[in-house]
């Protein structure tokens, strides 16, 4: 088998088998699922971490190299033609990708540092380089790939100006970022799967260390990125659902949804709304807070029902009072949200209408969102929006699709009763204590 196929297929199973994980190894014995924990982490630093390109280092040939198609056929040069020819297209291609450039010049090309860029080409090379145009080999490096991608995402600029930038057709530039893409959101989706419970805990107390409030799970929210309607040139909206964990670390989103779409009829289209009620998901013990069980939650703003996993903020409070002081801790939480917004915004692609079919316009917004954990993993903040004008804006977006948040039923009045205990421990809370431990389970 080719060296390439053999890498980017190896590549590929990891990543497929970590998906697949918490499948097989669903036990319920305490000890094993403790050992499958483990094997989960190190398969994932393995898959995360430059250590990959050395793992496959063995089946594939220097990774500076151009590649031309994945044919057995391919012929090898000489070494030392080899050397003198990697040595002239690496120069090419880093003055093309302006490696040598300043610093902010490639951020602002990439969304990211260059040494992020260089770790990322690294990781997906085999994936971006074993796959051609049918009948048109590309003889270009995993670098130049990645980049020409990159920039279409970064920048928003469209085909022609980027075919002209890097010196490649049009249609090159369409190939490059659709498959960067598909890369991206079929082999490492993983890094915007919801967590396991014992990584939940994590989530919830960082959420306690700065709220004073218990069992968080994440911030839920709903935005809208426009899509040019190619049959009529009118402007379309897709709706994308996201959670985030108090670093803004993106941890499950869904887009694909009509734009006209309220946030509350998203939610109860989409996968999470059906797994949390089903039990698969929020599922861990409660915990005790002021004589009331609370299960693990969410929150979200008030364009969301209230439910016994949501909360939402109270309306009409008066300033001081349980429910005023549940509303401040539940506005700190969630920034975390409409800072990721804004980050994904930051995109270039996604400040402006997409010109792009809905299939890849939901590609790129996947794409995107995994690159934004990539981004915080690597404490890369190039894409990151931080300051609070940056993000506050994108509040609008979700409020004017608001729903009645309120269920009258039972489960209106639990949720009730469970967001009225979470208001007096707000209360009780004093901004000089907040670093409490977590509280043990019911």
């Amino acid at each position: 088998m080719d060296t390439r196929k053999l890498s980017a297929l190896v590549s590929s199973l990891v990543s497929q088998l970590l998906l697949l994980l918490p499948i097989f190894f669903n036990s319920t014995n305490s000890n094993d699922f403790v050992s499958d924990r483990n094997l989960f982490s190190v398969l994932n630093y393995l898959l995360s971490s430059q250590e990959i390109a050395a793992t496959l280092s063995f089946v594939s040939v220097s990774r500076k190299r151009k590649r031309t198609q994945c044919s057995e056929s391919d012929s090898e040069p000489i070494v030392e033609e080899r050397d003198q020819e990697l040595g002239h297209r690496l120069g090419d291609d880093r003055v093309r990708l302006g490696l040598t450039r300043d610093p902010d010049l490639f951020k602002a090309c990439f969304r990211m540092k260059s040494s992020t860029f260089e770790w990322l080409a690294g990781l997906l090379e085999p994936l971006l380089e074993c796959r051609d145009p049918v009948g048109s080999p590309l003889n270009l490096s995993a670098e130049l790939r990645l980049g020409i991608g990159l920039f279409r995402l970064a920048t928003g600029s469209s085909y022609p100006e980027i075919a002209q930038r890097f010196g490649v057709s049009e249609s090159v530039t369409r190939f490059c970022t659709k498959h960067l893409c598909r890369v991206l959101c079929t082999n490492f989706r993983f890094w915007v799967a919801f967590p396991s419970p014992e990584e939940l805990k994590s989530v919830s107390l960082s959420f306690e260390q700065f709220t004073g409030l218990p069992n968080c799970c994440g911030v839920i929210d709903c935005t809208r990125f426009n899509i040019v309607n190619e049959n009529n040139g009118s402007i379309d909206s897709v709706a994308a659902q996201i959670v985030v964990d108090s670093s803004s670390k993106i941890l499950s989103i869904v887009a694909g949804f009509k734009g006209d779409k309220g946030d509350s009829r998203v939610l109860k289209s989409s996968t999470l709304y059906k797994d949390v009620e089903e039990g698969r998901l929020l599922n861990s013990s409660p915990v005790l807070v002021n004589g009331v069980a609370i299960n693990q939650y969410l929150v979200g703003d008030g364009a969301y029902p209230l439910l016994p996993w949501l909360m939402v903020p109270f309306v009409d409070v008066v300033p001081g009072s349980s429910e005023g002081k549940f509303n401040v801790a539940h506005r700190a939480m969630h920034v975390s949200a409409l800072k990721t917004i804004a980050s994904l915004k930051n995109w270039g692609i996604l400040k402006k209408p997409m010109e792009e079919e809905l299939k890849a316009a939901v590609a790129i917004i996947g794409a995107c969102s995994i690159l934004h954990n990539i981004l915080l993993m690597r404490e890369d903040d190039s894409a990151l929006c931080e300051l609070v004008g940056d993000y506050l804006v994108h509040d609008q977006s979700s409020q004017c699709y608001g729903e009645a948040s309120l269920e009258e039923n039972s489960i209106g009045k639990e949720a009730s009763v469970i967001r009225d205990a979470l208001a007096t421990e707000a209360r009780e809370a004093h901004v000089s204590s907040l670093g409490r431990q977590p509280r043990d389970s019911v």
